[in-house]
């Protein structure tokens, strides 16, 4: 049974930056869901829970003991390793798309500190804007392929908390032991975090395009990720 792909949005947007993706997966016979994790703010600290719980919720939708491939986006992915420990089904294998990377040990803060000074800037009521608004224009405008993707993008935006962006997400020990993993990227900022995953010894390519790109080329994002999955299948053989 070939792996399903399971797609972890960052907390930041909403399921819709992966659901062209998804669709694309489907299309080549590839089962593929994505679990919503627009009420992980809701939760409170600590958020991690949460997020657990909305994944293995998401993976509910596929038939008992399909193995899986964890494919997250940006900042869920410091909670990869959270989600490996405490998954509802077998997982194969993780690949991280433009995402922030775990720390080998111990925890890992979701902002660093000058991230976090920048955002206490923007609290009303102890929430932050949504995630499109923290930029300048001409930083968000070319991450959309068109003003109806970026409109219903932008529309299911949750309003985090501050204190999501506080906490530290706590890395179980051994949790990649003989667990393929592989790094999408897209460009920068997170060339660096590419270079970190390839010290660690992981596969990693490169799909030139901004921090949307798998919304703005699906095709291209979903026959990568195909062949990656493939890569890192064949690791376990």
């Amino acid at each position: 049974m070939q792996p399903a792909f399971v797609l972890v949005h960052s907390p930041s947007v909403g399921p819709l930056t992966w659901a062209p993706v998804a669709a694309r997966l489907r299309a080549r016979g590839h089962e593929s869901v994505v679990p919503s994790l627009l009420d992980v703010g809701e939760a409170g600290p600590p958020f991690w829970p949460r997020v657990v719980e909305d994944v293995n919720a998401g993976m509910s939708q596929l038939p008992k003991d399909n193995p899986v491939l964890l494919v997250a986006h940006s900042n869920a992915g410091l909670f990869v390793p959270l989600l490996v420990t405490h998954a509802a089904l077998p997982v194969r294998g993780c690949v991280f798309v433009d995402a922030a990377l775990p720390a080998l040990a111990g925890s890992t803060p979701v902002a660093p500190a000058e991230l976090l000074d920048f955002l206490r800037g923007k609290v009303n009521d102890g929430r932050l804007p949504p995630w499109t608004e923290w930029w300048d224009e001409e930083d968000i405008a070319p991450m959309f392929p068109d003003p109806q993707s970026r409109a219903a993008v932008t529309a299911e935006q949750p309003r985090l908390l501050l204190a999501y962006y506080e906490q530290l997400v706590p890395v179980p020990v051994g949790w990649d032991d003989d667990l393929p993993c592989g790094y999408l990227v897209f460009g920068p900022p997170y060339d660096e975090a590419a270079a970190d995953a390839r010290r660690r010894g992981w596969l990693v390519e490169q799909l030139p395009g901004q921090h949307l790109h798998q919304i703005v080329d699906p095709d291209a994002t979903a026959d990568r990720l195909i062949s990656m999955a493939r890569r890192l299948e064949a690791t376990l053989r």
